[in-house]
């Protein structure tokens, strides 16, 4: 079983809904059996929160189910537990290293990085368009998948 995580600063926006959409394209390519997606923080302000509601109303609309997830904080136990950890920018990377005390499995990447086109994903707290948001996590989980998938 191939265990992902995906890391945001609050786990409240980009890594729920990163976790979502993976599960859903997991679901649908029929490797739920294969592939375990979960996701978490890198900071503390927003542990024990539920989905931000432009995230949730964003699934909504996507037609994505998702659950009564609740914010919580990265540790460094997960590095051991996850292969792949999978921050939505260069900040997370950066804390999640500093969680981990280093990468020296190679685990750690950011979600678009898995893309021909690496970059960050956009924080919707504070651009406040889940538009762009989902597009470039959908783009990155997609991206993702079509490369385990051609791993196997």
């Amino acid at each position: 079983m191939l265990k992902i995580l995906f890391v945001c600063h609050g786990n409240i926006c980009r890594s729920p809904m990163a976790e979502f959409v993976m599960k859903d394209l997991v679901q649908k390519a029929g490797l739920s059996h294969q592939i375990q997606v979960d996701s978490a923080a890198t900071s503390s302000e927003e542990i024990g929160n539920p989905i931000h509601y432009g995230t949730r109303r964003k699934l909504q609309e996507k037609g994505i189910p998702f659950d009564d997830h609740r914010a919580r904080r990265m540790t460094k136990r997960d590095y051991e537990t996850y292969d792949l950890l999978i921050g939505m920018e260069t900040m997370n990377i950066r804390n999640m290293m500093r969680i981990t005390q280093g990468d020296p499995l190679h685990k750690i990447s950011r979600i678009l990085d898995h893309t021909p086109h690496p970059r960050d994903i956009d924080d919707p707290w504070y651009t406040g368009n889940f538009d762009i948001t989902y597009e470039q996590i959908r783009e990155g989980c997609e991206a993702l998948l079509q490369k385990l998938s051609a791993s196997e």
